[in-house]
């Protein structure tokens, strides 16, 4: 195997110890490698800590390597930072101790940074090698990427139906689909997202608390379309245990730089929009522009259909039951490429991306 190629999967399989915790950041990891011998490695670990690269150089010292620097090659999976935000710039700091070579997975898209690190490295004389495993790093960070290119969240679609393809009873009337193991695999999925959305009907129906209980994580922000502002205050959504944003035509509170899930106090924010088609369009970037980078939508039927319909969506996690129910209100029909499937104990679970 190519060392480059070796030592990269690696350093994203250290990335991966990222997730749930660091967005808006990305997830990134680091190898610091001497004569094909790990001598420090790092990861991100939380949004506003030190990056991967900090952590991997403070681990060769505490090894007690750093004699090795001139000679030892560092991997991170995306472009070194080059300015100063919670962190110093970590391309400044491979420079400062002197590496001979950095392989990167890929350029961050980050007007900030995009080139910038690479630059930086190059002009002090670092050899610097790109683009090694990039289809997987992209991937891995899917989320920071669409953020920064499509200008808005990554968009997962999950529902659960039943054998005879209903979401609800008559109604709206809830009705238990999946089993309790689906419903540990849907918590761990909430808590690796920023955000959770949801229509006004299944607020209603269901009064969801759409929070991580049967999983060990960081709650998402709730978001939840009431357009005319008709919901309940006695609703779970608002019980202030996590935050909430309420999608609607008539009130605009402050914004935040980044997602609400890392304020102090939890509260209820509201996102104004114009009533018209480009509603999905429209919620999608104000979203991103307060910081969310991706959203596991767990809406009725109106509103899948309405994300299904407006291409706006990257992936479609579907669960079929055994069960029937025999009338109610029928599951969208999926889209897109079917990637694979998994059986979770008597569900099937099936994957799509969208391929436009």
């Amino acid at each position: 195997m190519n060392e480059d190629i070796k030592w990269m999967q690696r350093a994203l399989l250290l990335a991966e110890y990222g997730r749930g915790s660091v967005s808006p950041n990305p997830m990134v990891g680091c190898v610091i490698v001497h004569n094909d011998q790990i001598i420090g490695e790092g990861w991100h670990r939380q949004y506003g800590g030190p990056h991967a690269e900090v952590r991997a150089v403070e681990d060769v010292i505490k090894r007690k390597n750093d004699h090795l620097f001139p000679e030892a090659t560092a991997y991170v999976t995306l472009e070194p930072c080059s300015h100063t935000g919670k962190t110093p710039p970590c391309a400044n700091l491979l420079v400062s101790k002197n590496v001979k070579k950095v392989v990167i997975c890929n350029g961050d898209p980050n007007p900030l940074v995009s080139g910038r690190g690479i630059s930086i490295l190059r002009d002090a004389g670092i050899e610097v090698v790109c683009d090694v495993l990039a289809a997987e790093g992209w991937k891995l960070n899917k989320r920071f990427f669409t953020s920064f290119i499509k200008k808005r969240p990554y968009i997962i679609l999950k529902w659960a139906e039943t054998a005879d393809g209903f979401l609800a009873g008559e109604d709206g009337k809830p009705v238990q689909i999946s089993g309790a193991f689906s419903g540990m695999h849907v918590h761990k999925w909430r808590s690796e997202e920023d955000a959770i959305l949801v229509g006004f009907n299944t607020a209603i129906n269901d009064n969801p608390n759409l929070n991580v209980r049967h999983w060990e994580g960081r709650n998402p922000v709730r978001i939840v379309l009431d357009r005319n502002l008709q919901l309940p205050d006695s609703l779970n959504l608002f019980d202030n245990v996590q935050p909430t944003i309420v999608v609607n035509y008539i009130r605009e509170s402050e914004q935040v730089s980044v997602p609400e899930r890392y304020a102090q106090n939890f509260h209820t924010s509201f996102l104004k929009i114009d009533q018209g088609e480009n509603e999905i369009e429209e919620i999608l970037f104000k979203l991103h522009k307060r910081g969310i980078q991706s959203i596991l939508v767990e809406g009725g039927s109106k509103v899948l259909s309405s994300f299904l319909n407006s291409g706006l969506w990257d992936e479609i996690r579907r669960c079929q039951s055994l069960k029937t129910i025999g009338s109610g209100i029928k599951a969208p029909l999926p889209m897109g490429v079917l990637t694979g499937s998994e059986k979770v104990e008597d569900d099937l679970w099936s994957y799509y991306l969208n391929s436009f």
